[in-house]
């Protein structure tokens, strides 16, 4: 009886040591799967959410200025259309 104790003692180290190694081994691949996805994501060459938030205000802001300043150009233009409008009214009275 005792051998057969042994034997299964034995049976039972050997599976315990493949177990651990398992264990490692699926640690040891999963931590290698995750800095592949670490390398190839840092290869996409993609910005961070606070770069994109500084950006996406800077585009909002320009964005406005450049109303402002079509809307300023706009009046500019129609004041300069309505000052020759006058003087073209003005220089047809005096012809006359």
């Amino acid at each position: 009886m005792q051998s057969e104790n042994r034997l299964f003692d034995d049976f039972v180290k050997v599976m315990n040591g493949a177990a651990g190694t398992f264990a490692g081994m699926t640690r040891e691949a999963e931590s290698a799967f995750r800095e592949r996805v670490r390398e190839w994501v840092g290869g996409l060459d993609m910005v961070g959410r606070d770069e994109f938030d500084a950006v996406k205000a800077i585009a909002i802001a320009a964005r406005e200025e450049c109303q402002a300043l079509r809307a300023r150009i706009e009046a500019l233009e129609a004041g300069a259309a309505a000052g020759k409008s006058k003087r073209k009214a003005a220089g047809d009275v005096g012809a006359s």
